[in-house]
């Protein structure tokens, strides 16, 4: 296990199998932000994470943190918010502001740069990296993207700027996504925030293994055109 160099001429990954115990899943550097190298890197379960001022550094842990829509835990206290909820909540009308939105948020954001949102928003252009936002009434309040392989949606951040909102974002998503066919959600890795919402660990082989199966398989057609999935209850 050795930590493997990029080039810029080549869109080659290593074998994800082949990433460092210590830190957990570093796999390579170098590189660049390329949406052909995005999508190559999601194909094979690895994804970008660093520092600003740092290179590029490329990732797949093992254990995995995912999430099964089907079994998405709500507390009580979430429901009775939601039967009441002020929110609105879309689908891909402000990919811009929910990716700045997440940079601007002191834990989640520290590694998107402008950089990163350049490549983000060329991703979304090109109708592979995705938005739900969360509006008060005409206010954006909270949101979460991430990037589309088939069948399973790979979440790459979220954000709260007013109570429940990040948690609203989720729970409509994963409700429209399981009635559409969407069987899983990558959070990457694991903490206290995704657990409390019923994401688990699975080993890296058997990640990539459901993402093998499930890049293959088709949403319908027009999951991802812009529309409203929710609106508050007069």
């Amino acid at each position: 296990m050795r930590l493997v160099q990029l080039s810029r001429h080549s869109l080659a990954f290593p074998s994800p199998e082949g990433a460092l115990r210590e830190p957990n899943g570093l796999l390579a550097l170098g590189g660049d932000l390329s949406p052909s190298r995005l999508l190559m890197a999601y194909q094979r379960g690895i994804f970008p994470w660093f520092s600003p001022g740092d290179p590029i550094l490329w990732w797949s842990p093992d254990p995995r943190a995912v999430l099964w829509p089907a079994q998405f835990h709500i507390s009580r206290s979430m429901k009775r918010f939601h039967a009441r909820s002020p929110y609105r909540v879309t689908l891909n009308h402000a990919f811009g502001q929910v990716i700045e939105g997440c940079a601007a948020d002191r834990f989640e954001g520290t590694w998107i740069t402008p950089e990163v949102i350049t490549a983000y928003h060329r991703l979304h252009e090109l109708g592979y990296a995705h938005s739900i936002e969360v509006w008060d009434k005409d206010e954006l309040v909270g949101g979460m993207y991430g990037v589309a392989q088939g069948t399973l949606f790979c979440g790459e951040s979220m954000f709260s700027r007013a109570v429940n909102a990040s948690k609203t974002a989720l729970l409509v998503f994963c409700e429209r996504f399981t009635r559409n066919g969407g069987q899983l959600m990558d959070c990457q890795v694991l903490n206290e925030h995704t657990a409390s919402l019923g994401a688990v660990e699975i080993s890296r082989h058997e990640y990539l293994a459901q993402l093998a199966t499930l890049r293959m398989q088709k949403l319908p057609q027009n999951f991802w055109v812009p529309g409203t999935l929710f609106t508050p209850q007069r």
